[in-house]
């Protein structure tokens, strides 16, 4: 996805089990990373994964906070259409 600043960033779905979706992303492009991030905030993975800032990004500085991300900051991400889970 390309972000408005014009990098891209490569963004994760999860869906687990009992319906909680879970987002990430990876601004290295990391499909690990975006998916273990993804994983973590659907409550799959009960480990935080270790991040480290690339751009400076809203949503890293989010992360790294502890606060709740505001994936909707990025009109990109909010025009993704999803597949049905």
């Amino acid at each position: 996805m390309r972000i408005a600043s014009g990098e891209e960033v490569l963004v994760a779905r999860v869906l687990a089990e009992n319906g909680k979706v879970g987002y990430g992303f990876s601004f290295r492009l990391e499909s690990t990373e975006a998916r273990h991030m993804a994983e973590w905030h659907a409550g799959v993975r009960r480990q935080r994964p270790g991040y480290q800032p690339v751009l400076g990004h809203p949503w890293e500085k989010s992360l790294l906070g502890g606060e709740e991300i505001d994936w909707e900051i990025e009109p990109a991400f909010t025009a993704i259409r999803w597949l049905p889970g």
